[in-house]
């Protein structure tokens, strides 16, 4: 059956679907010894797909890889362009071993902004890398925020009901105070859905800007599991087999 090439790549964990697309752009893809371009198909079964010379064959398909990292500061999720990858920015990526990272097709699912830290999913099963990124899927995220100032009641409800960020109404958020010192408090947010940046955004909106945001869950999938040493900085895991159904239930 023929498909995309770009939804090949990714479903075969070679790459996201983005990344798949800008492989074909730069030309790193090869169909039956031609160039890829954008759009193009391909059946898998029968035709010669070659990824910077090398060929893919259904025996040297890779195995569905789940991790959960927790994201350092300072830290990028991608390498969203050339300029980044030539200032030679440490990624993701990076925290891994080269027996994980390379020729794996390994990925993160979303992302977590350069000051930011904590739980990070990541994964070479592009399709469901695509279907958690998809907007109709809601996957609650859990942080635990440092803003400056004291945020009054009022304030924390407008926030829970939905804020107008760029004339679009997030939506309904869990918003408690967990503790408070001289000039900042840290706040627990439960999200369900993932705009650039939010809750950096709302927060400036109200006020309140964000001191520090760390990631602790995506779902059941937590940094410290019950009765578990919390995850270090710096480090991964794999997914527990229960984890892993909940992700793909989620998308289903």
């Amino acid at each position: 059956m023929e498909e995309r090439v770009q939804k090949i790549l990714s479903q075969w964990g070679i790459a996201s679907r983005r990344q798949a697309e800008k492989m074909i752009i730069a030309g790193q893809v090869r169909l039956n010894g031609t160039v890829v371009q954008l759009g193009q198909k391909a059946n898998p079964e029968t035709d010669l797909i070659e990824v910077n010379g090398q060929h893919l064959k259904p025996s040297n398909r890779p195995h569905a890889i789940y991790l959960l990292l927790n994201k350092p500061v300072g830290i990028i999720s991608t390498c969203p362009n050339d300029r980044a990858c030539n200032l030679k920015r440490k990624t993701v990526l990076d925290l891994l071993p080269s027996t994980i990272r390379k020729g794996q097709g390994i990925h993160p699912v979303g992302r977590l902004d350069m000051d930011s830290t904590g739980a990070l999913l990541l994964t070479n099963d592009g399709t469901l890398t695509n279907k958690l990124t998809h907007p109709r899927h809601h996957v609650p995220k859990t942080y635990q925020v440092w803003v400056k100032g004291h945020p009054s009641e009022s304030i924390l409800s407008a926030w829970r009901q939905g804020v107008d960020l760029s004339g679009i109404t997030t939506l309904p958020a869990q918003v408690r105070v967990l503790k408070q010192q001289q000039s900042k408090t840290l706040l627990k947010i439960v999200l369900t859905e993932g705009r650039n940046r939010q809750i950096r955004r709302v927060a400036d909106l109200l006020g309140y800007p964000v001191i520090h945001l760390h990631r602790t869950a995506i779902g059941p999938i937590q940094l410290q599991q019950p009765g578990e040493p919390i995850l270090l900085s710096g480090h991964y895991r794999y997914l527990e087999e229960f984890e892993i159904r909940f992700l793909h239930n989620r998308v289903h």
